[in-house]
């Protein structure tokens, strides 16, 4: 059976074992398996270890002498200290684990941090560079969508959820204006899919149709084509359906704040991808 020693609270007990501290040891008396907790500082370990070899001269066995009744014999003038420096040893391996253990967590922390730090200014690089490029081409394109987006970020800052519906809506509505910029509604087209004729519908609401009929007529890579018709297709039906619940007066589709914020970046980032074709025409 396993039980926990007492002595620290229950939230410094989590922590420490997060961060290591805890470590099992038997019971003399009861031999059961017992958890305990080293409080100890960096400092302190440090302090201790520094301390040994003090300790150690400290707890050296006493002076020796010849035997009074035998002159062939030495005689210790007290008890041997041999139990003590072993106990001093002992601690000593100890402290100096510990202290690896806590030199090696400082170590880790440290480099994870690093490394999420590098991590977020490269992404951060990346998504500036991609962002002046986009925003260059909405200005020219679509100038009004400047503005739609700066309220989308704005609406993205509230802690009111219907504000990131809101968001959400206007996301909607860049899209329809992209839309009627590079393909303007028309009528419906017939296509041949698996030798049987379809009818895609190229009205003024179906926008990610118009959206996706422009980047088959673009692009000139199919790959291309596959990922971003697939990314629109799946984004304009989740706006839509988002669109509609609101028409019933419910918001209950955007649930929290990270839902519209991957709306409105991948609305961002597939507008950049699209008008990346205009600029070939």
């Amino acid at each position: 059976m396993v039980t926990k020693a007492t002595g620290v609270t229950l939230d410094v007990w989590r922590l420490g074992e997060e961060a290591g501290r805890v470590y099992e040891q038997q019971d003399i008396a009861t031999k059961e398996i017992m958890q305990y907790m080293y409080t100890e500082s960096i400092g302190e370990l440090d302090e201790r270890l520094k301390n040994v070899d003090t300790s150690l001269a400290a707890a050296r066995d006493p002076d020796v002498s010849l035997s009074s009744a035998n002159p062939n014999q030495y005689v210790a003038s007290g008890t041997s200290n041999r139990f003590e420096r072993d106990t001093i040893r002992l601690n000593a391996t100890s402290y100096a684990k510990r202290l690896a253990s806590r030199r090696n967590l400082i170590y880790q922390y440290t480099l994870q941090k690093y490394y999420k730090l590098k991590f977020s200014g490269i992404a951060e690089d990346i998504f500036t560079r991609t962002r002046s490029r986009v925003d260059q081409r909405i200005g020219e394109l679509i100038p009004d969508a400047v503005q739609k987006f700066t309220a989308v970020y704005e609406s993205l800052y509230s802690e009111n959820p219907e504000n990131w519906s809101n968001a959400v809506h206007s996301c909607r509505r860049i899209l329809q204006d992209l839309a009627d910029a590079i393909f303007p509604a028309r009528d419906d087209s017939v296509i041949q899919v698996d030798g049987k004729e379809r009818i895609v519908k190229l009205g003024k609401e179906n926008y990610i149709n118009r959206i996706i009929a422009f980047v088959e007529e673009k692009a000139s890579s199919e790959r291309f084509e596959e990922i971003v018709g697939s990314n629109l297709a799946y984004l304009g039906n989740r706006l839509d359906s988002t669109f509609q619940a609101s028409q019933k007066g419910s918001h209950s589709n955007i649930v929290d704040r990270d839902e519209a914020d991957r709306y409105v970046v991948y609305t961002y980032l597939l507008v950049g991808d699209v008008l990346s074709l205009y600029t070939k025409i």
